[in-house]
Protein backbone atom coordinates (compact mmCIF):
# COMPACT_ATOMS: atom_id res chain seq x y z
CA UNK A 1 0.00 0.00 0.00
CA UNK A 2 1.45 3.28 -0.33
CA UNK A 3 -0.06 7.32 -0.38
CA UNK A 4 1.08 9.66 -3.26
CA UNK A 5 0.80 12.92 -2.72
CA UNK A 6 0.71 14.97 -6.17
CA UNK A 7 1.08 18.70 -6.93
CA UNK A 8 -1.68 19.55 -9.42
CA UNK A 9 -1.48 23.60 -9.15
CA UNK A 10 0.65 26.33 -7.92
CA UNK A 11 4.84 26.96 -8.66
CA UNK A 12 5.89 23.06 -7.82
CA UNK A 13 3.37 21.80 -10.39
CA UNK A 14 4.28 18.00 -11.57
CA UNK A 15 6.53 17.25 -8.07
CA UNK A 16 5.00 13.90 -6.09
CA UNK A 17 5.96 12.71 -2.60
CA UNK A 18 5.20 9.16 -2.39
CA UNK A 19 4.96 6.95 1.14
CA UNK A 20 4.59 2.90 1.46
CA UNK A 21 5.23 3.19 5.33
CA UNK A 22 4.58 5.37 8.27
CA UNK A 23 5.91 9.23 8.16
CA UNK A 24 5.29 12.81 8.80
CA UNK A 25 5.53 15.47 5.82
CA UNK A 26 5.30 19.28 6.85
CA UNK A 27 4.29 21.93 4.72
CA UNK A 28 5.45 25.32 5.11
CA UNK A 29 7.49 28.10 4.19
CA UNK A 30 10.06 27.42 6.66
CA UNK A 31 13.08 25.63 5.31
CA UNK A 32 12.41 22.75 7.48
CA UNK A 33 9.70 21.43 5.63
CA UNK A 34 9.57 18.50 3.38
CA UNK A 35 7.42 20.75 1.30
CA UNK A 36 9.25 24.40 1.50
CA UNK A 37 6.87 27.17 -0.05
CA UNK A 38 9.57 29.98 0.42
CA UNK A 39 7.54 32.20 -2.25
CA UNK A 40 3.69 31.60 -1.24
CA UNK A 41 3.12 34.34 1.37
CA UNK A 42 -0.23 32.60 2.21
CA UNK A 43 1.64 29.89 3.66
CA UNK A 44 2.73 29.73 7.53
CA UNK A 45 6.21 29.01 8.29
CA UNK A 46 4.52 25.47 9.89
CA UNK A 47 1.45 25.38 7.95
CA UNK A 48 0.10 21.84 8.51
CA UNK A 49 1.75 18.60 8.78
CA UNK A 50 0.58 15.19 7.41
CA UNK A 51 0.85 11.64 9.14
CA UNK A 52 0.89 8.47 6.72
CA UNK A 53 0.39 4.78 7.71
CA UNK A 54 -0.98 3.30 4.07
CA UNK A 55 -3.59 3.64 3.12
CA UNK A 56 -4.32 6.19 6.26
CA UNK A 57 -3.31 9.96 5.78
CA UNK A 58 -4.22 12.76 8.61
CA UNK A 59 -3.98 16.18 8.13
CA UNK A 60 -3.68 18.10 10.73
CA UNK A 61 -2.99 22.66 10.36
CA UNK A 62 -0.30 23.83 12.68
CA UNK A 63 -2.39 26.60 13.72
CA UNK A 64 -1.90 28.69 10.55
CA UNK A 65 -2.79 32.12 9.51
CA UNK A 66 -4.55 31.50 6.48
CA UNK A 67 -5.66 28.09 6.96
CA UNK A 68 -6.09 25.07 5.21
CA UNK A 69 -8.16 23.22 3.16
CA UNK A 70 -9.56 20.53 2.20
CA UNK A 71 -11.61 19.98 -0.90
CA UNK A 72 -12.71 23.40 -0.41
CA UNK A 73 -13.27 23.76 3.19
CA UNK A 74 -11.35 24.72 6.13
CA UNK A 75 -10.12 22.36 8.43
CA UNK A 76 -8.12 22.26 11.96
CA UNK A 77 -7.53 18.01 11.16
CA UNK A 78 -8.72 15.61 8.26
CA UNK A 79 -8.63 12.41 7.81
CA UNK A 80 -8.00 11.92 4.17
CA UNK A 81 -9.13 10.10 1.08
CA UNK A 82 -8.23 8.39 -2.57
CA UNK A 83 -9.07 11.91 -4.39
CA UNK A 84 -9.00 14.56 -2.06
CA UNK A 85 -7.22 17.71 -2.43
CA UNK A 86 -5.05 20.06 0.05
CA UNK A 87 -4.78 23.81 -0.58
CA UNK A 88 -2.89 27.00 1.05
CA UNK A 89 -2.69 29.78 -1.34
CA UNK A 90 -2.15 28.73 -5.00
CA UNK A 91 -0.64 25.34 -4.66
CA UNK A 92 -2.86 22.26 -4.42
CA UNK A 93 -2.18 18.57 -4.27
CA UNK A 94 -4.25 15.44 -4.24
CA UNK A 95 -4.08 12.58 -2.66
CA UNK A 96 -3.64 8.93 -4.53
CA UNK A 97 -4.27 5.55 -2.41
CA UNK A 98 -2.80 2.41 -4.28
CA UNK A 99 -1.80 -0.83 -3.89
CA UNK A 100 1.81 -1.30 -4.48
CA UNK A 101 2.72 -3.30 -8.28
CA UNK A 102 4.25 -6.03 -5.98
CA UNK A 103 1.42 -6.85 -4.16
CA UNK A 104 -1.36 -7.01 -6.98
CA UNK A 105 -3.41 -10.17 -6.45
CA UNK A 106 -5.74 -11.86 -7.99
CA UNK A 107 -4.19 -13.95 -10.96
CA UNK A 108 -5.38 -13.26 -14.39
CA UNK A 109 -6.85 -9.77 -13.20
CA UNK A 110 -5.06 -6.90 -15.34
CA UNK A 111 -2.70 -4.31 -12.96
CA UNK A 112 -5.10 -1.30 -14.34
CA UNK A 113 -8.14 -2.97 -12.29
CA UNK A 114 -5.48 -3.02 -9.07
CA UNK A 115 -4.25 0.28 -8.34
CA UNK A 116 -7.02 0.89 -6.10
CA UNK A 117 -6.87 -0.53 -2.35
CA UNK A 118 -9.38 -3.53 -2.44
CA UNK A 119 -12.11 -3.20 0.41
CA UNK A 120 -12.26 -6.44 2.18
CA UNK A 121 -14.29 -7.67 5.43
CA UNK A 122 -12.19 -9.07 8.40
CA UNK A 123 -13.77 -10.90 11.46
CA UNK A 124 -12.36 -9.26 14.99
CA UNK A 125 -10.31 -12.21 16.47
CA UNK A 126 -11.50 -11.88 20.08
CA UNK A 127 -15.30 -11.63 19.12
CA UNK A 128 -15.66 -12.33 15.65
CA UNK A 129 -18.19 -9.02 14.49
CA UNK A 130 -17.12 -8.20 11.10
CA UNK A 131 -15.67 -4.76 10.02
CA UNK A 132 -14.22 -3.33 6.43
CA UNK A 133 -10.88 -3.02 5.80
CA UNK A 134 -8.61 -1.89 3.26
CA UNK A 135 -6.15 -4.08 2.03
CA UNK A 136 -3.67 -4.37 -1.22
CA UNK A 137 -5.09 -7.10 -2.38
CA UNK A 138 -9.27 -8.62 -2.16
CA UNK A 139 -7.31 -11.95 -1.12
CA UNK A 140 -5.35 -11.30 1.53
CA UNK A 141 -5.62 -12.63 5.24
CA UNK A 142 -5.78 -10.00 7.62
CA UNK A 143 -5.25 -9.66 11.71
CA UNK A 144 -7.94 -7.27 13.56
CA UNK A 145 -8.97 -6.33 17.06
CA UNK A 146 -12.25 -4.28 17.13
CA UNK A 147 -11.76 -1.14 19.19
CA UNK A 148 -14.14 -2.82 21.93
CA UNK A 149 -11.98 -6.24 22.37
CA UNK A 150 -8.87 -4.14 22.66
CA UNK A 151 -10.61 -2.07 25.14
CA UNK A 152 -11.19 -5.36 27.18
CA UNK A 153 -7.51 -7.24 26.01
CA UNK A 154 -5.68 -4.26 27.49
CA UNK A 155 -7.55 -4.48 30.78
CA UNK A 156 -7.78 -8.33 31.13
CA UNK A 157 -4.95 -9.70 28.61
CA UNK A 158 -5.35 -13.22 27.66
CA UNK A 159 -2.77 -15.97 29.79
CA UNK A 160 0.36 -16.92 27.55
CA UNK A 161 0.89 -20.52 27.09
CA UNK A 162 3.70 -21.82 29.68
CA UNK A 163 3.03 -18.62 31.79
CA UNK A 164 0.81 -18.33 35.00
CA UNK A 165 -0.39 -15.02 35.02
CA UNK A 166 -0.12 -12.87 38.26
CA UNK A 167 -1.37 -9.56 37.65
CA UNK A 168 -1.39 -6.28 35.44
CA UNK A 169 1.23 -4.17 35.73
CA UNK A 170 0.48 -1.34 33.62
CA UNK A 171 -1.59 -0.40 30.18
CA UNK A 172 -0.03 1.45 26.90
CA UNK A 173 -1.14 2.63 23.73
CA UNK A 174 0.00 -0.47 22.16
CA UNK A 175 -1.22 -3.15 24.84
CA UNK A 176 -0.72 -3.99 28.32
CA UNK A 177 2.17 -5.66 30.66
CA UNK A 178 1.46 -8.38 32.95
CA UNK A 179 3.74 -9.90 35.53
CA UNK A 180 3.97 -13.77 35.06
CA UNK A 181 5.90 -16.88 36.06
CA UNK A 182 7.31 -19.41 34.02
CA UNK A 183 5.44 -22.93 34.70
CA UNK A 184 9.04 -24.37 33.17
CA UNK A 185 11.28 -22.86 35.41
CA UNK A 186 9.65 -20.90 37.84
CA UNK A 187 11.47 -17.66 37.19
CA UNK A 188 9.19 -14.10 37.33
CA UNK A 189 8.61 -12.25 33.91
CA UNK A 190 6.88 -9.38 32.31
CA UNK A 191 4.67 -10.67 29.56
CA UNK A 192 3.69 -7.25 27.21
CA UNK A 193 1.15 -8.10 24.70
CA UNK A 194 0.25 -6.21 21.95
CA UNK A 195 -2.52 -5.28 19.86
CA UNK A 196 -2.50 -3.96 16.05
CA UNK A 197 -4.78 -0.87 16.30
CA UNK A 198 -5.25 -1.49 12.52
CA UNK A 199 -6.46 -4.68 10.33
CA UNK A 200 -2.70 -5.95 9.63
CA UNK A 201 -1.44 -8.27 6.88
CA UNK A 202 -0.15 -11.56 7.43
CA UNK A 203 3.29 -10.08 5.51
CA UNK A 204 3.63 -6.97 7.79
CA UNK A 205 2.68 -9.51 11.25
CA UNK A 206 5.84 -11.48 9.94
CA UNK A 207 8.24 -8.36 9.25
CA UNK A 208 7.20 -7.00 12.77
CA UNK A 209 8.21 -10.35 14.19
CA UNK A 210 11.56 -10.42 12.62
CA UNK A 211 12.00 -6.65 13.84
CA UNK A 212 11.67 -7.77 17.42
CA UNK A 213 13.59 -10.88 16.79
CA UNK A 214 16.88 -8.14 15.72
CA UNK A 215 16.01 -5.63 18.62
CA UNK A 216 16.21 -8.68 21.37
CA UNK A 217 19.56 -9.55 20.14
CA UNK A 218 20.60 -6.55 22.51
CA UNK A 219 22.10 -7.93 25.41
CA UNK A 220 23.40 -5.28 28.13
CA UNK A 221 23.21 -4.83 31.75
CA UNK A 222 21.54 -1.87 31.30
CA UNK A 223 18.90 -3.13 28.84
CA UNK A 224 16.20 -4.71 29.60
CA UNK A 225 16.26 -8.23 27.83
CA UNK A 226 14.09 -10.23 25.54
CA UNK A 227 13.38 -13.97 26.31
CA UNK A 228 10.89 -14.95 23.96
CA UNK A 229 7.99 -13.64 21.23
CA UNK A 230 5.42 -15.20 19.30
CA UNK A 231 1.71 -14.74 18.76
CA UNK A 232 -1.19 -16.67 20.87
CA UNK A 233 -4.50 -16.55 19.36
CA UNK A 234 -3.59 -13.53 16.55
CA UNK A 235 -1.72 -11.40 19.19
CA UNK A 236 1.66 -10.41 19.94
CA UNK A 237 3.51 -11.16 22.89
CA UNK A 238 6.85 -10.29 23.97
CA UNK A 239 8.37 -12.09 27.20
CA UNK A 240 11.28 -10.12 29.09
CA UNK A 241 12.62 -10.10 32.02
CA UNK A 242 10.80 -8.77 35.07
CA UNK A 243 12.67 -5.60 36.81
CA UNK A 244 11.12 -5.65 40.42
CA UNK A 245 11.36 -1.51 40.81
CA UNK A 246 9.08 1.16 38.80
CA UNK A 247 9.60 3.11 36.07
CA UNK A 248 11.35 6.55 36.53
CA UNK A 249 8.20 8.25 35.64
CA UNK A 250 6.69 6.75 38.73
CA UNK A 251 9.51 7.31 40.88
CA UNK A 252 9.71 10.57 40.65
CA UNK A 253 5.96 11.10 41.36
CA UNK A 254 6.17 9.32 44.36
CA UNK A 255 9.08 11.94 45.32
CA UNK A 256 6.36 14.51 44.57
CA UNK A 257 7.16 15.26 41.08
CA UNK A 258 11.08 15.24 40.63
CA UNK A 259 14.44 13.73 41.64
CA UNK A 260 17.67 15.59 43.04
CA UNK A 261 20.17 15.79 40.65
CA UNK A 262 22.26 13.26 42.09
CA UNK A 263 19.73 10.72 41.75
CA UNK A 264 18.95 11.88 38.03
CA UNK A 265 22.44 11.67 36.98
CA UNK A 266 22.67 8.09 38.33
CA UNK A 267 19.61 7.05 36.37
CA UNK A 268 21.21 8.86 32.52
CA UNK A 269 24.39 7.71 32.88
CA UNK A 270 23.50 4.72 32.59
CA UNK A 271 20.76 4.49 30.08
CA UNK A 272 23.16 6.49 27.83
CA UNK A 273 25.70 3.69 28.34
CA UNK A 274 22.56 1.52 27.08
CA UNK A 275 22.27 3.84 24.18
CA UNK A 276 25.87 3.97 23.62
CA UNK A 277 25.89 0.20 23.04
CA UNK A 278 22.83 0.15 21.51
CA UNK A 279 23.92 3.20 18.64
CA UNK A 280 27.45 0.92 18.24
CA UNK A 281 24.83 -1.95 17.04
CA UNK A 282 23.44 0.21 14.55
CA UNK A 283 19.89 0.51 16.64
CA UNK A 284 17.70 3.61 17.44
CA UNK A 285 15.66 3.57 20.67
CA UNK A 286 12.99 6.55 19.08
CA UNK A 287 10.72 6.49 22.18
CA UNK A 288 12.74 7.69 25.25
CA UNK A 289 10.98 9.03 28.09
CA UNK A 290 10.83 8.24 31.71
CA UNK A 291 8.24 5.32 31.32
CA UNK A 292 10.96 3.62 29.28
CA UNK A 293 13.48 3.66 31.96
CA UNK A 294 13.05 1.12 34.80
CA UNK A 295 14.64 1.38 38.02
CA UNK A 296 15.34 -0.94 41.11
CA UNK A 297 17.37 -1.04 43.83
CA UNK A 298 17.61 2.24 46.06
CA UNK A 299 19.96 5.31 45.82
CA UNK A 300 22.24 5.32 45.51
CA UNK A 301 22.49 1.74 44.11
CA UNK A 302 19.81 2.50 41.51
CA UNK A 303 20.55 -0.34 38.58
CA UNK A 304 18.55 1.61 35.75
CA UNK A 305 17.03 -0.34 32.75
CA UNK A 306 16.30 0.97 29.30
CA UNK A 307 13.02 -1.11 27.44
CA UNK A 308 11.30 -1.27 24.50
CA UNK A 309 13.91 -0.96 22.40
CA UNK A 310 13.39 -0.28 18.87
CA UNK A 311 9.42 -1.39 19.15
CA UNK A 312 7.81 1.98 18.79
CA UNK A 313 9.66 2.35 15.38
CA UNK A 314 8.74 -1.30 14.62
CA UNK A 315 5.01 -1.28 15.62
CA UNK A 316 4.34 2.06 13.54
CA UNK A 317 6.42 1.18 10.24
CA UNK A 318 5.24 -2.79 9.86
CA UNK A 319 1.63 -1.13 10.00
CA UNK A 320 1.04 -2.23 13.49
CA UNK A 321 -0.31 1.13 13.75
CA UNK A 322 -2.58 3.58 12.08
CA UNK A 323 -2.37 7.52 12.44
CA UNK A 324 -1.17 8.31 15.77
CA UNK A 325 -1.78 11.88 16.22
CA UNK A 326 -5.47 11.52 16.00
CA UNK A 327 -5.62 10.72 19.65
CA UNK A 328 -4.04 13.40 22.21
CA UNK A 329 -0.16 12.19 22.07
CA UNK A 330 1.08 15.64 22.38
CA UNK A 331 3.52 13.95 25.54
CA UNK A 332 4.96 11.54 23.45
CA UNK A 333 5.65 13.80 20.77
CA UNK A 334 6.69 16.77 22.95
CA UNK A 335 10.04 14.62 23.73
CA UNK A 336 10.73 14.10 20.26
CA UNK A 337 12.79 16.39 18.07
CA UNK A 338 12.14 18.72 15.08
CA UNK A 339 13.75 16.36 12.80
CA UNK A 340 11.89 13.43 14.09
CA UNK A 341 8.32 15.24 13.99
CA UNK A 342 9.32 16.23 10.39
CA UNK A 343 10.38 12.73 9.23
CA UNK A 344 9.09 10.17 11.23
CA UNK A 345 10.90 7.35 8.97
CA UNK A 346 14.73 8.76 9.20
CA UNK A 347 15.61 8.78 12.79
CA UNK A 348 19.08 8.90 13.92
CA UNK A 349 20.99 8.42 17.39
CA UNK A 350 20.61 12.52 17.59
CA UNK A 351 16.95 11.68 18.25
CA UNK A 352 17.57 9.67 20.85
CA UNK A 353 20.25 12.01 22.76
CA UNK A 354 17.94 15.14 22.35
CA UNK A 355 14.84 12.83 24.43
CA UNK A 356 17.44 11.90 27.00
CA UNK A 357 17.72 14.99 27.83
CA UNK A 358 13.94 15.87 27.74
CA UNK A 359 13.65 12.83 30.45
CA UNK A 360 16.71 14.60 32.06
CA UNK A 361 14.94 18.03 31.82
CA UNK A 362 11.47 16.29 33.27
CA UNK A 363 12.98 13.93 36.18
CA UNK A 364 14.78 17.32 37.63
CA UNK A 365 11.81 20.00 37.31
CA UNK A 366 9.16 17.74 37.34
CA UNK A 367 8.15 20.66 33.79
CA UNK A 368 8.16 20.53 30.19
CA UNK A 369 11.08 22.15 28.51
CA UNK A 370 9.41 23.94 26.27
CA UNK A 371 7.14 26.57 27.49
CA UNK A 372 4.12 25.14 26.85
CA UNK A 373 1.00 24.41 29.05
CA UNK A 374 0.64 20.76 30.07
CA UNK A 375 -2.55 20.81 28.76
CA UNK A 376 -1.16 21.86 25.23
CA UNK A 377 -2.47 20.09 22.07
CA UNK A 378 -0.40 18.37 19.27
CA UNK A 379 -0.66 21.52 16.80
CA UNK A 380 0.87 24.57 19.72
CA UNK A 381 3.19 21.35 20.69
CA UNK A 382 4.51 21.06 17.33
CA UNK A 383 5.13 24.36 16.51
CA UNK A 384 6.87 24.53 20.00
CA UNK A 385 9.21 22.17 18.89
CA UNK A 386 10.17 23.55 16.01
CA UNK A 387 9.77 27.87 16.95
CA UNK A 388 10.09 28.23 20.95
CA UNK A 389 13.38 27.84 22.56
CA UNK A 390 13.84 25.63 26.09
CA UNK A 391 13.29 27.02 29.34
CA UNK A 392 16.66 26.87 31.33
CA UNK A 393 16.89 24.30 33.91
CA UNK A 394 17.76 26.78 36.46
CA UNK A 395 14.94 28.91 36.07
CA UNK A 396 12.86 25.98 37.00
CA UNK A 397 14.99 24.49 39.53
CA UNK A 398 18.11 26.80 40.72
CA UNK A 399 19.62 24.32 43.06
CA UNK A 400 20.76 22.09 40.01
CA UNK A 401 24.39 22.92 39.71
CA UNK A 402 25.26 24.52 36.47
CA UNK A 403 27.57 22.43 34.91
CA UNK A 404 24.99 19.51 34.82
CA UNK A 405 22.37 21.44 33.40
CA UNK A 406 24.52 22.31 30.71
CA UNK A 407 25.40 18.97 29.84
CA UNK A 408 20.72 18.30 29.40
CA UNK A 409 21.14 21.57 27.53
CA UNK A 410 23.12 20.81 25.17
CA UNK A 411 21.15 17.57 24.21
CA UNK A 412 18.02 19.86 23.52
CA UNK A 413 19.45 22.13 20.90
CA UNK A 414 17.32 22.01 17.93
CA UNK A 415 19.92 21.68 15.30
CA UNK A 416 21.64 18.22 15.28
CA UNK A 417 24.97 19.32 14.88
CA UNK A 418 25.09 21.33 18.74
CA UNK A 419 23.95 18.45 20.62
CA UNK A 420 26.39 15.53 21.65
CA UNK A 421 27.74 13.89 19.19
CA UNK A 422 27.55 10.49 20.67
CA UNK A 423 25.64 9.18 23.98
CA UNK A 424 28.93 8.10 25.09
CA UNK A 425 30.29 11.66 24.82
CA UNK A 426 26.99 12.84 26.66
CA UNK A 427 27.75 10.51 29.69
CA UNK A 428 31.38 11.05 29.69
CA UNK A 429 30.46 14.82 29.85
CA UNK A 430 27.55 14.55 32.46
CA UNK A 431 29.81 11.90 35.07
CA UNK A 432 32.59 14.53 34.75
CA UNK A 433 30.52 17.62 35.17
CA UNK A 434 28.76 15.60 38.34
CA UNK A 435 32.45 14.50 40.15
CA UNK A 436 33.14 18.13 40.55
CA UNK A 437 29.65 18.24 43.07
CA UNK A 438 29.91 14.77 44.53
Amino acid sequence: MRVTLNVIAGPQTGRKFTFDQHDTFMIGRSEDAQFCLPHDRFFSRHHCLLEIAPPQCFLRDLGSTNGTFVNGIRVETAHLKHGDRIQGGETVLEVEVAADSSEMTAPGVPSAEQTEPSLVTVACLNCGVPAKAEASRPDAKLSYVCDACREKLRKNPQPIPNYQMIRVLGQGGMGSVMLARSTKDGRAVAIKTLLPEVAVSEQSLKRFMREIEVAASLQHPNIVSYIEHGTHNGIVYLVSEYVSGMDASRLAKKRGGKLNHKEVVKIIEQTLAALEFAHGKGFVHRDIKEQNILVDGTFPNYVSKLTDFGLSKSYKQTGMSGVTMVGDVAGTIAYMPPEQVRDFKEVRPPSDIYAIGMTAYSLLTGAHALDISPKAGISETVKAIFEKPIVPISQRVPEVPLKIAAVFETALAKQVDLRWRSAGEMREALLRAASEFS
